[in-house]
């Protein structure tokens, strides 16, 4: 996995979608730029940004740990929509695909005590909309309409229609065991 290094803040959009989308895109392009130049593997980049759309506001990573109680506060027994840009990047073509996935996130009421515990951790500072479902704030999400790895920050369906789009199929990424027990990767290099 490489990290693409993208600064944020440079995108200005009043539109979730549109904002985590170009997101998306700009680190795709970062990382296929890193790439060396002729590879003879077929390379796929996926980059992915997302946020959380919440009472008309758009949600990234909070500035800080008071900046992250504020937004629990408001979340707590309310709900939100996270949304995850997606843009995946056949390199050897020169081809790419690009789609948004959005998941209606309901979040627990939880206490001040739970709230000040859960920002002290550090967790909810590195990820939009200050939580996480597959990490400590798993508990504090009663439940979400749509599909998990969308707030976890990769939809699998989507990417297997993104790479449709691109005449791939999902199983095509799947690592096989040729005979001798020797790994391998079908397509060779996959990055993120």
């Amino acid at each position: 996995m490489l990290v693409s290094g993208v600064d944020e803040s440079l995108v200005v959009t009043e539109r979730a979608e549109e904002l985590c989308l170009e997101l998306a895109r700009l680190k795709a392009q970062a990382v296929v730029t890193r790439l060396s130049p002729g590879t003879d593997q077929r390379t796929l980049v996926i980059g992915c940004d997302s946020v959380l759309a919440f009472d008309g506001e758009i949600l990234g990573k909070p500035a800080d740990a008071a900046d992250a109680t504020r937004r629990w506060l408001r979340m707590r027994g309310r709900s939100g929509v996270l949304h995850s840009g997606h843009c995946l990047v056949d390199v050897a073509a020169g081809r790419r695909a690009e789609a948004v996935a959005s998941t209606t996130v309901h979040f627990a009421d939880i206490s001040d005590d739970e709230i000040a515990a859960y920002v002290a951790t550090g967790e909810p500072l590195a990820v939009a909309g200050a939580f996480t479902i597959d990490g400590l704030g798993g508990p504090f999400v009663e439940r979400i309409e749509g599909d998990p790895g969308t707030v976890v920050g990769l939809s699998m369906p989507l990417l297997r229609r993104l790479l449709a789009e691109l005449d791939l199929r999902i199983t095509d990424l799947w690592t096989t065991v040729a005979p001798g027990g020797q790994t391998v990767e079908p397509l060779g290099n996959v990055r993120s």
